[in-house]
């Protein structure tokens, strides 16, 4: 029977940081179903889903201290089960975008809660404007919307925060 671990690592920044993680699941039998990783500041970030059988996920778990020592890795491993959408929400991404300011993540996602609303994926972006520089945020989201939620109000409440925050947004079905 398959089991499915998360499997959360985080280390300075080096060549050969996802080659050497990899390499130690491929050798331990698990398959990598999903991923993010990221530079972080000076700090790679990886986020890994992984299946295997029961004596895969055993042993890997087992080795966690040798693997941090080995790969010079913050690592975290936690057992968890595949999620189903449900079926009675609807996917939405949203995308935000305007001047940097302190809070911006905490005032969309506290919107979103009280909406009921479920945050599937976030990715967040600090740039500069082409022509002025100005410091600007990107918020990307992956969204369920229940569909007890009349999508309109939802927009429209989720644009009055944006409006607050000097910011633009696009909901679009997923």
């Amino acid at each position: 029977m398959t089991q499915s671990l998360v499997i959360t690592a985080i280390g300075e920044d080096r060549p050969g940081i996802v080659n050497d993680l990899t390499e130690v699941l491929l050798d331990a039998s698990l398959n990598i179903e999903d991923s993010r990783m990221s530079l972080l500041g000076g700090e790679f970030a990886i986020i890994l889903l992984v299946s295997g059988d029961a004596q895969s996920i055993d042993a890997i778990k087992a080795d966690k201290d040798s693997l941090e020592s080995k790969l010079g890795l913050s690592i975290l491993i936690k057992p968890t089960i595949q999620r189903e959408r449900a079926d009675n929400s609807s996917a939405y991404t949203i995308s935000v975008e305007g001047m940097d300011n302190p809070g911006i993540v905490h005032k969309l996602a506290a919107y979103l809660s009280q909406q009921n609303i479920n945050i599937v994926n976030l990715q967040t972006r600090k740039g500069h404007a082409p022509h002025t520089g100005s410091p600007i945020f990107t918020v990307n989201m992956q969204v369920d919307i229940p569909a007890t939620a009349d999508i309109d109000q939802v927009e429209a409440g989720f644009s009055r925060v944006c409006n607050e925050l000097n910011m633009d947004a696009e909901f679009t079905p997923a």
